[in-house]
């Protein structure tokens, strides 16, 4: 049976654009902000690693609370539009303002950092990411429109990275240097975020619930209002959930150090800062690749599952291969194996979007209850948690190797630390990704759910 189609291409394509505005954030400060705080403002590396586990721990529980807050919504935009809508208002302003610390003692600086870059994570950012994350179930019940999605939305998410990459440290310079200059470029992202976020959530429309039950099914109830205990109580039931929950935490914990580590490694092992631009084309270009191809590999091989799997065991073997390369400084090696890392990498970034729709359409399933935007919370718990957690970890085990910001030269033990970050830790986290995948059958269960139930309905 033919999938009822619910989007036009060029509606895809604005929801891809989606993910630009929220990397045009995210990105920036992933990778830059560490920088910033270290050699600009001369922050202690150590002390902002602990000051973004913190706001991350609080980041957490505001992702399941927003979500609720979502489920909950009634409006004319429906319910994961205005919250996206609105939210990158807020995700803009405390954007720059992260970027834009005064000089006023060391200790009011670190207060400063603290707020703004927690209202940027806990608050803002939480209610668009959850939102855009959601509105893939919203706008659309085809399962291959949502593979597709993931694909273009990552495209796009891709090459807003690869642009700042290349980029940010040029126009840092160029817009005066220092303070002057970051401010100057956080600007800049963040008003181009606003810009395209709008336009997003402007070609799209979410489709009623009505329209929205497991494919085949006839006279499926509509979905109930859930009260935010509840929500909890379903997300326990989903065993599902946990899997996902995991993966995408394990996942933006290895993009946060990689991300991290990677200004450091190309400045202080490499000694060339100007590497990070060309790791990050053979990092991105790769991904942007294999997202076109995603959808077509899924259809071929018959679940995301598979091509998730194999693909891991790849990026395992690539993961090898770039220690070898790193040890020796072999430029070559370390080129080849990143960008064959990486598009093996690109199925799991194009499909987890997707994962989490069949994740909560398995509630849908066996509850009869919808709770799309609680669920679509752990995509932003894993964005920022996870992202979090892994750059506050490049912070404190800088400070652990004895990195110091300040210094043109860095200890032998700062060096060996910085390594350790960008080419070991890759490996580790890649072989615990590959477990919770293996567990993660979703897709099968829900089949054999549809297959048991919809065959004793039409008996």
């Amino acid at each position: 049976m033919n999938e009822k189609k619910y989007l036009k291409w060029y509606q895809k394509v604005a929801y891809g654009t989606g993910d630009m505005a929220a990397n045009c954030g995210y990105a920036l400060i992933s990778s830059f902000v560490l920088l910033y705080l270290t050699s600009a403002v001369g922050l202690n590396s150590a002390v902002i690693g602990t000051l973004m586990m913190i706001s991350k721990l609080l980041d957490g529980v505001s992702d399941i609370f927003f979500g609720g807050l979502m489920d909950r919504t009634k409006s004319k935009m429906g319910q994961a539009r205005p919250w996206m809508l609105f939210g990158q208002i807020g995700v803009s302003l405390s954007l720059f303002l992260v970027f834009c610390i005064p000089d006023m003692g060391t200790t009011m600086q670190y207060v400063y950092f603290f707020v703004f870059y927690t209202a940027y994570n806990a608050v803002f950012y939480t209610a668009n990411s959850i939102a855009y994350a959601a509105l893939a179930a919203k706008i659309t019940k085809n399962g291959q429109e949502r593979v597709q999605l993931g694909s273009i939305r990552f495209i796009f998410a891709t090459f807003t990275t690869l642009v700042i990459s290349y980029n940010v440290m040029g126009l840092v310079e160029k817009f005066g240097g220092g303070t002057k200059g970051w401010r100057t470029v956080a600007l800049i992202f963040a008003v181009i975020a606003l810009v395209v976020n709008t336009f997003c959530v402007l070609m799209v429309k979410e489709v009623p619930d009505e329209d929205v039950k497991p494919a085949g099914a006839t006279n499926q109830p509509q979905a109930e209002k859930v009260g935010f205990g509840e929500s909890l109580k379903l997300l326990v039931k989903n065993p599902f959930y946990i899997l996902i929950l995991g993966l995408y935490l394990v996942n933006y914990i290895y993009s946060g150090i990689t991300q991290g580590s990677a200004i450091f490694f190309m400045t202080y092992y490499l000694g060339d800062p100007a590497l990070l631009g060309t790791f990050s084309l053979f990092q991105l270009i790769p991904v942007m690749f294999i997202l076109i191809l995603t959808p077509m590999l899924v259809k071929k091989m018959g679940s995301m599952w598979k091509v998730n799997l194999y693909s891991r065991v790849i990026t395992i073997i690539m993961g090898v291969i770039f220690i070898f390369g790193a040890l020796n400084k072999n430029l070559p090696i370390m080129l080849v194996s990143t960008f064959l890392r990486n598009m093996a990498g690109g199925p799991l970034t194009g499909t987890l979007n997707a994962l989490v729709a069949e994740t909560s359409d398995y509630t849908w399933r066996t509850q009869k209850k919808r709770i799309d935007g609680i669920m679509f919370s752990c995509s932003s718990i894993g964005v920022k948690l996870g992202g979090g957690i892994g750059s506050a970890i490049v912070g404190w085990l800088l400070e652990l190797g004895g990195f110091d910001g300040q210094a043109e030269v860095q200890t032998a033990g700062a060096i060996k630390m910085i390594f350790s970050m960008y080419a070991v830790t890759p490996l580790v986290l890649g072989i615990v990704m590959a477990i919770l995948i293996y567990f993660l059958k979703v897709e099968k269960a829900n089949r054999e759910w549809d297959k048991t139930h919809l065959e004793g309905e039409n008996a």
